[in-house]
C-alpha cells in the first residue's frame, strides 16, 4: 500500500479541524484507489476518504482508522451524444476548479458558473454541487462507482444516483448513512462546444448574479472571471491568508420547505419555487359528461428559502462570534462558519448549534448542516 506518514485532518480539511488518524494512505492511480479501499473494507477497520477536504467537518479526537487521500488526476476526451457536444471522463482526485478552467480554455460550456468551488471531481456528484443556476446533474452522464457492499467497480448512470438539491444516494447526511455507500473513481460529463466567442446567457440566476441584461452576450472566460470575483468578495474562494475562507463553504443548506410553510415566512425572505406549477386540464368525454365538472386537483410544490437571510434576520450578523472563541461567522457571508485561527471542532460546533437555535426560535425552521460530520455532533 502507498502508505505515508499520518497527517492531521486539520491539515487536510478547509475548515482546519480534525485529529491525527492511525494511518494515511495516498492513492495516485485508479488501481491504487480501488485496491486500497477493497483491502480496508475486507479488514473492517474504520476508513475515511478525503479529496479536497472542503466538505468535511471533523472532530478534535484522533481518528481511529485509515484516511485515504484521493490523488488521482487526468481528463480523457470522448465523443459526445451529438456533434456539438463532447464527453470528458475525469479522475476522482482531479481538482474541480482546475477542471472548470480546462473546459473554459477548450470552449466547452456547462460548468463555468461553478468556477471557484473547492474540492475534487469525485465529490461533485455526491453533493450535486451547484452555483448560480448550474448544477452537476445538468451535465453528468455517469460515474465509475466502487460499491462498498460488494467491492465491485461498475458504471452507474446519473439517473440512478438520486441527484437532488445538494444531495444524492451517495451522500451521508447528518444523522444518517448513504443510501448507496461507495466511492466514485471517475466522473463523465457531457459539455457543449461553444468556443471562445460571446453568446447569450440563458440562466436568469446567473445573469442576475453577474448583473447581465437578458439580451447580453458574454464569453465563457468572462463568466469564469466574474464568478471567481463574485465568490472572492463573499470569501468563498480559498485563500491561505484570509480566515474568511477557512471554512467548509456554506455550512447550512438552503432549506427546502413546503409551499404552505414558505408562506409563513416574511415576504422579504428570498424564496425559489422548485418546479413549475402546471394548470391541470381535465378532459371529459362528451358521452360520459353528467354536467358536473370535478374540482381541480391542488398540486403542492416545494420551495427553497435562503438560509443566509434567515440567519441574518435571526439577529446574527456577519463576523458574529462568542467572546474569546476562535470560531465565527464569515465577515463577508453569514452562511459560512469559519475557523479564525486554531479553532477547535468543539468551538465551531458550539457556534453551529447557536445559529440553529436562533433560526429555529425565530422562524420555526431547523437548518441542516451541509458538510459531512465525522466524529462530531451538533
Amino acid at each position: 500500500m502507498p502508505e505515508i506518514t499520518p497527517v492531521p485532518l486539520s491539515e487536510l480539511t478547509t475548515l482546519r479541524t480534525g485529529g491525527l488518524p492511525e494511518r494515511t494512505i495516498e492513492a495516485r492511480t485508479p488501481d491504487e484507489l480501488v485496491g486500497v479501499l477493497r483491502d480496508l473494507w475486507a479488514s473492517g477497520e474504520p476508513w475515511l476518504v478525503v479529496g479536497g477536504g472542503s466538505n468535511l467537518f471533523v472532530g478534535d479526537e484522533p481518528f481511529e482508522g485509515t484516511v485515504v487521500l484521493v490523488r488521482t488526476a487526468g481528463i480523457e476526451e470522448l465523443p459526445g451524444s451529438r456533434p456539438d457536444t463532447v464527453r470528458l471522463r475525469v479522475q476522482a482526485g482531479h481538482d474541480w476548479d482546475a477542471l472548470v478552467a480546462e473546459t473554459v480554455a477548450r470552449g466547452l460550456a456547462g460548468i463555468e458558473a461553478m468556477s471557484g468551488i473547492p474540492g475534487t471531481v469525485g465529490a461533485a456528484p455526491v453533493q450535486n454541487i451547484g452555483a448560480y443556476g448550474q448544477e452537476v446533474v445538468q451535465t453528468l452522464v455517469e460515474v465509475e462507482l466502487l460499491d462498498e457492499s460488494t467491492g465491485e467497480l461498475s458504471t452507474v448512470a446519473a439517473s440512478d444516483l438520486g441527484l437532488g438539491f445538494r444531495t444524492s444516494v451517495l451522500k451521508q447526511h447528518y444523522g444518517s448513512v448513504a443510501e448507496r455507500p461507495g466511492v466514485i473513481v471517475s466522473v463523465t460529463l457531457e459539455l457543449d462546444r461553444v468556443g471562445d466567442g460571446d453568446r447569450p446567457i440563458a440562466g436568469g440566476q446567473l445573469r442576475g448574479a453577474l448583473g447581465l441584461d437578458a439580451d447580453a452576450a458574454v464569453s465563457l472566460r468572462w463568466i469564469r472571471e466574474h464568478v471567481l470575483a463574485t465568490r472572492a468578495r463573499k470569501g468563498m474562494v480559498l485563500d491561505g491568508e484570509d480566515p474568511d475562507t477557512w471554512s467548509a463553504g456554506s455550512f447550512f443548506q438552503n432549506a427546502i420547505v413546503s409551499e404552505a410553510f414558505a408562506r409563513t415566512l416574511p415576504a422579504e425572505c428570498p424564496k425559489w419555487p422548485l418546479g413549475p406549477v402546471v394548470d391541470p386540464v381535465t378532459v371529459i368525454p362528451l358521452a360520459a359528461f353528467d354536467g358536473i365538472v370535478p374540482p381541480p386537483v391542488t398540486e403542492f410544490r416545494e420551495v427553497k428559502v435562503s438560509a443566509a437571510w434567515l440567519i441574518e434576520h435571526a439577529g446574527l450578523s456577519r463576523g458574529f462570534r462568542f467572546p474569546r472563541s476562535r470560531a465565527g461567522l464569515s465577515t463577508k457571508h453569514t452562511l459560512a462558519l469559519t475557523n479564525r485561527g486554531r479553532a477547535t471542532a468543539a468551538e465551531i460546533a458550539e457556534l453551529a448549534r447557536f445559529v440553529q437555535n436562533r433560526v429555529q426560535s425565530e422562524f420555526g425552521l431547523l437548518l441542516q448542516p451541509e458538510p459531512v460530520l465525522v466524529n462530531v455532533e451538533l
